[in-house]
Parts: C-alpha cells; structure tokens; sequence
C-alpha cells in the first residue's frame, strides 16, 4: 500500500468515525462523502459505494434530492473504474428521479447520457434503455433539438441489435421531431436510412409509402437514389439494386446504416450477384 492509500484510508476511517457526533444529517451526509471519496483513492471501492450509498440516505432524510442524484453518479463512476457495468443502468436511473424530483430535467437527462455513453460499447441493450428514457426526460420537457439527439442515438442503436421493427417507429419519430426543429438535411438522411430498414424487413410496400411521404424532404441525390433503388426491387433488378446500395452517400452515413446497406436482402437472383460481384457495397 502506498503512503498516498494509507493517509486516505486513515482519513476516511476518521471522517466515519466522526459522523456519529453529526449536527445533522446533511452534515453526516458530507462526511459520508468525503469519506467514501478519501476511499475510493485509496481504491477501496467496496467502502467507498458504502459511505456513498450511507451519504445518499442521509440527503434523502434531509430531502437533498440534487446532492443525493450527485452521490449515485459517483457510484456510477465506481462501477465503470471496478467493471461492474451491469450496475449502471439501476443507479442512473436512481440519480435521474432524483434530479427530477429536485426539478432539474437537464441533469436527469446528462446523468443518463453520461452512462448510457459508459455501457454502449459492451452492453448496447442497456444504453438503448437509458437513451429512451432520456429522451422520455427531455420530451417532458418540449426540447425537441435535444430530444431529437437522444432519439437519434435510440434508432442507431435498435439497428445494431437488429431490433428492425422497433428501429421503423423509432426512425419516424425521429424524423417527426427533425421536421419541428426544421433540420431538413436531417430528414433527408433519416428517409434514407428508414428505408433500408424496411427493405431490410422485405417490406417495399411501407419503403414506398416512406418516400411518398417523406422524399420531398430529400436532396436530388438521395431522391435519385431512391428511386433506383425502389424501382430495382419493383423490377427484381439486383444488379441495379446492388449499385444503388453501394452510393457513395450511403457508404458515407452513420456505420450503423452504411453496414445495414450490407444486409439488405437483394432481389431475386441476389445470390448470383453476391457470387459474382461480393460485396454489394464495395470494400
């Protein structure tokens, strides 16, 4: 053990000590926390989520809502720092009612954006969760920009689960919520990337409808790009249907949609063009 640890471990084993002769319970609150952080230095987690967890019920017995949201975002930054990432998503959630009931929207949302960004890597199905919540927070709210930015991660992330069917409903609300912020270069891409989510779902019929719409919204390359594209599943051209997935723009989209551009299912005689021509998006 260092002498750094050593001084915090004894400095933490103090401030505990002292709580017992506490004014009151946000003063045993502070101590609570400065010792669970002299802890955490000395990288003796397990003590440290303990004072944090005790400082956090202090705050609540005082109704300190703010400080206690503030004490689970420390055990948030525990849980990262011991790799105890499926712990996240409960205390995010913790923190995030708590800054509500304080009255502070913006803080519930950033605390669940901060550890939806913590788990997305490994746990993808637990950020989905706090994304949604997040943007539940903000619509509350009407912040549509933000929310169009929480709603933004929701729908990349259904589509790397593969999650199709709910990334259909996720990509037209974010769509709805571009069109009331009037980010119409937005939309263009979005109608893109809802449609081939759809084509995905061998569904052109909605694919259609979609573009119907929605194109009036897209730039002269993308209208001219879905076109061909619908109308080479129209034909069964895969040749045609091969070269339109593979469009610069699209290869250029978020990676979540430019690798979906892969998994579109082509027309018939797809399997022959995949034979001959690999790829359909290029290398």
């Amino acid at each position: 053990m260092s002498t750094l640890d050593a001084k915090k471990l004894e400095e933490a084993e103090t401030l505990v000590g002292q709580t017992a002769s506490a004014a009151n319970e946000y003063a045993k609150a502070g101590m609570y926390f400065k010792a669970a952080t002299a802890y955490r230095i000395a990288k003796s987690f397990d003590k440290s989520k303990d004072c944090f967890l005790k400082a956090i019920d202090c705050y609540e017995n005082n109704k300190s809502w703010f400080h206690a949201a503030k004490s689970y975002e420390q055990i948030i930054l525990l849980a990262k720092e011991t790799d105890k990432l499926s712990e996240v998503e409960d205390y995010a959630n913790r923190a995030c009612c708590l800054y509500q009931q304080h009255g502070s929207p913006e803080a519930a949302a950033a605390a669940l954006d901060k550890a939806a960004k913590m788990t997305e890597s490994k746990h993808p199905d637990l950020a989905l969760g706090l994304y949604k919540r997040a943007l539940a927070v903000v619509l509350i709210g009407d912040s549509a920009h933000q929310a169009s930015e929480f709603a933004s991660k929701v729908s990349r992330i259904l589509v790397r689960l593969k999650k199709y069917e709910e990334a259909t409903k996720a990509l037209k609300k974010e769509i709805s919520l571009n069109l009331q912020t009037k980010s119409y270069g937005q939309v263009g891409r979005l109608v893109v990337a809802l449609i081939l989510v759809q084509l995905t779902l061998e569904d052109l019929v909605d694919a259609k409808k979609t573009f119907k719409k929605w194109g009036n919204r897209c730039d002269p390359q993308e209208v001219n790009t879905l076109q061909n594209l619908l109308k080479a599943f129209d034909d069964k051209d895969a040749e045609l249907a091969t070269k339109m997935l593979a469009s610069p723009f699209i290869r250029h989209m978020d990676v979540e949609y430019a690798l979906l551009s892969k998994d579109v299912p082509l027309p018939q005689g797809s399997r022959q063009v995949a034979q001959n021509g690999g790829d359909h998006v290029g290398n």
